[in-house]
C-alpha cells in the first residue's frame, strides 16, 4: 500500500509509514530504496510520542487496522477455527484505540481512510459509527464506505471507510 501511494504521489510530498514492528519497517526501507521511492519515511511506534508528534500534520491518513482477517478466509480457511471470542474483543479494543489516536494526525479538511481485511460489521461499519459518536470523532464525517465480499468478487474481502476532518483550522 505504501508503494502504491508513493507511485500515485510521483515521489513528491512525504509519506510517513508507521508500524509497531521494526523489522517490517526495515524491509520497507530496503524495498523503497530498491524501487526508488524516496518520499517514504519509516517510523517505528515504540512510544506514544511518535504519534503525538504527528498530531494535526497530515493531509491524508490511512489506517490499515489490525483485524480478525476474516476477509481472507478463501486463502486461509483454517483461520475460522482458530478465532477466539477473546481475540475479537481484544482486536476491536485495539481498533478503537488506533482510530481515536491516529485520527488526531489528520489536519482540518484532511481525510482519513479506515481499512480492514475483515467482513465483520463489528470491526468495520460499527467501529466507524461508534468513532463518529465519540469525542475523538466529533469533527469527522463519513464521506463513503464500502465492503467487498469475496463471495461476490472472487478476491479477498475487506472494508474501507473514507472520513473527512470537518473542523476549522
Amino acid at each position: 500500500k505504501t508503494f502504491h501511494i508513493a507511485a500515485l504521489m510521483e515521489n513528491k510530498g512525504q509519506i510517513i509509514a508507521t508500524d509497531i514492528y521494526e523489522n517490517k519497517l526495515k524491509e520497507l526501507k530496503r524495498r523503497a530504496k530498491r524501487a526508488g521511492a524516496h518520499n517514504i519515511d519509516p517510523r517505528a511506534i515504540d512510544t506514544t510520542k511518535v504519534i503525538k508528534k504527528l498530531y494535526g500534520t497530515a493531509d491524508r491518513v490511512l489506517i490499515d487496522a489490525p483485524c480478525s482477517g476474516l476477509g481472507v478466509l478463501s486463502r486461509n480457511p483454517d483461520a475460522k477455527w482458530k478465532l477466539e471470542p477473546e481475540f475479537l474483543d481484544k482486536i476491536r479494543a485495539t481498533q478503537v484505540q488506533i482510530l481515536d489516536q491516529y485520527s488526531r494526525i489528520v489536519k482540518p479538511g484532511g481525510k482519513l481512510v479506515y481499512a480492514t481485511c475483515s467482513i465483520l460489521p463489528s470491526e468495520n461499519q460499527e467501529q466507524v459509527e461508534k468513532f463518529l459518536n465519540r469525542e475523538s470523532g466529533k469533527n469527522f464525517k463519513l464521506i463513503k464506505d464500502k465492503k467487498v465480499l469475496s463471495s461476490e468478487t472472487g478476491y479477498d474481502g475487506f472494508y474501507m471507510a473514507l472520513l473527512e476532518n470537518t473542523s476549522k483550522e
